[in-house]
């Protein structure tokens, strides 16, 4: 390079795009050079929403432009440039090479695979690993935290979490409120007169529209459509996001974070995980602003918690568990599942109202909430018996958020049970009857939500007691199902038979590759 010598080479991946990284921290503009390579193995191991892509490749061109008016050297590699190496550790090889930096510098990353590549390259020169400290709980500090636990409560780490910063705290030991978790406060439906806030958009710019033209060419054959993009792709539209949020939604996020409903994707929730997860946002900064929203009497308590409850608890959790079993966690299968991901996961095309409705706008958006993935989404392929990597690899290819770290823990432990318990005390299973009292999807389905027998039934019905009964040698002890036992129980055994038939020529359906 002809601007002077090349001290350290800083990569910097599509979700680190933080001017606070790490390995940036004390980044010299005179003679360290930042490095973003857009390349295929990352775009293509999964067949990855078209938004998603358009998303970070967006977001790591904005950056790179931020960068270089802070005064750095940056290094970009497009996706269509001709020397494109096809791989982050085959890109870093070769600027080292063409470089002559000194030293790599590296942020520990997002997913076990791609660490593991670039802990394997041989190179002539030292390559120093920064953790990544964008997280309040270290990799390192979390396994202490689990010591040689063989079960993993997320509650006992949150309530850790909020004594060590702070956050709705009345004193050192005392929430505010009297009350850690207020999930009970947390779980109506959505009312009718119910207003929902405006979602936010932010239209593409030039160099956005380039992306979007770029990804549609190359990405086509991709299962999600690109049409409307309006996600922030900059540091400074991802905080308007927030602040719109914070504005417009948190007051009743608490109430109605569970509710679901017809043509309504965003309802009261923040839609910041991408952006967060990509580096566009602070969690130091989130926490912050809501601990304040609730102490200023914006925002009520069950609000508040509940959301901060997802950022420190839930979110670093599974990121420490993540880190803490992989890579064997990934190959976990504890029911034994083996059943292919029904082709309408893909393509929306079911008569089930619920799955449609879910999965039509996750290939429209790229998004769909926490309860729409778990009960939904995920519901169905617990009680379908589908093989959790079939559903693991579909969560993390749709979703423009999903990153290994977040997708692997709540689809392994949370959707199927995989781990055995290792971090839910139960199985998220639920008949119909839970998505008729969030939603209103149940109104004009073509199946009968009260209905558990006979061809216009519910499916999510026989299925839900299908997998009672084949999975009750498991599950029948367990503290928080023997309600649901006895309920089984209670049914005459005519009846018991008959539930078990219909799942069963449900699943004989889907092994025949047809919709339901």
């Amino acid at each position: 390079m002809s601007e002077g010598a090349v001290r350290r080479l800083l990569p910097v991946f599509g979700d680190q795009l933080s001017p606070r990284l790490a390995s940036l921290r004390d980044a010299d503009s005179a003679q360290d050079v930042l490095l973003l390579a857009e390349v295929m193995s990352e775009a293509s191991y999964v067949p990855h929403h078209p938004r998603k892509i358009a998303l970070i490749f967006s977001a790591m061109r904005h950056f790179a432009s931020e960068m270089r008016a802070r005064g750095f050297r940056v290094l970009y590699r497009t996706l269509d440039d001709p020397d494109n190496q096809g791989s982050l550790p085959a890109e870093i090889a070769f600027w080292a090479k063409t470089t002559g930096a000194r030293e790599i510098r590296l942020t520990e990353t997002g997913e076990w695979r791609l660490e593991q590549a670039l802990r394997a390259l041989d190179l002539a020169i030292p390559v120093r690993w920064h953790g990544d400290d964008r997280f309040l709980c270290s990799r390192a500090a979390f396994a202490r935290w689990a010591g040689s636990r063989t079960e993993l409560r997320m509650e006992a780490f949150y309530r850790g979490m909020r004594r060590r910063h702070g956050w709705l705290m009345a004193g050192p030991d005392e929430p505010c409120g009297g009350v850690w978790n207020l999930d009970k406060d947390n779980r109506k439906a959505l009312p009718k007169d119910q207003p929902v806030p405006e979602p936010f958009s932010c239209p593409p710019d030039a160099c956005t529209r380039d992306v979007l033209e770029l990804v549609g060419q190359r990405f086509a054959h991709h299962y999600g459509r690109l049409e409307g993009f309006d996600y922030p792709v900059t540091r400074a539209d991802a905080e308007r996001l927030w602040q719109h949020f914070l504005g417009t939604g948190l007051r009743d996020f608490g109430s109605y974070q569970d509710a679901m409903a017809r043509g309504e994707p965003y309802l009261h929730h923040a839609r910041i995980s991408a952006a967060l997860n990509i580096g566009l946002l602070d969690l130091r900064q989130l926490c912050a602003d809501v601990d304040a929203a609730y102490r200023e009497g914006r925002v009520p308590l069950n609000s508040a918690e509940g959301f901060l409850r997802q950022l420190i608890g839930w979110r670093e959790y599974v990121h420490g568990v993540y880190w803490l079993r992989m890579p064997e966690y990934r190959e976990l299968n504890a029911l034994g599942n083996t059943r292919a991901l029904p082709e309408f996961y893909w393509t929306g095309s079911t008569r089930m109202a619920c799955m449609r409705e879910a999965i039509g706008q996750t290939l429209a958006l790229g998004y769909a909430h926490h309860i729409q993935r778990l009960m939904v989404t995920g519901n169905f392929a617990l009680l379908a018996g589908i093989a959790p990597q079939a559903i693991g690899e579909w969560y993390l290819a749709v979703y423009l958020d999903a990153f290994e770290w977040v997708e692997l823990p709540n689809t392994q432990a949370m959707v199927m049970h995989a781990d055995g318990g290792y971090l839910a005390s139960k199985p998220y299973c639920a008949s119909g009857q839970y998505i008729r009292r969030q939603s209103d999807y149940c109104k004009d389905c073509h199946y009968q939500v009260t209905e558990a027998l006979g061809d216009r039934a519910c499916p999510f019905n026989a299925l839900y007691w299908h997998f009672l009964i084949r999975h009750r040698e498991r599950f029948a002890h367990y503290p928080r199902m023997l309600n649901l036992y006895r309920n089984l129980d209670r049914q005459a055994p005519e009846r018991q038979q008959a539930l078990w038939q219909r799942g069963e020529a449900l699943l004989a359906r889907l092994d025949a590759g047809e919709s339901l």
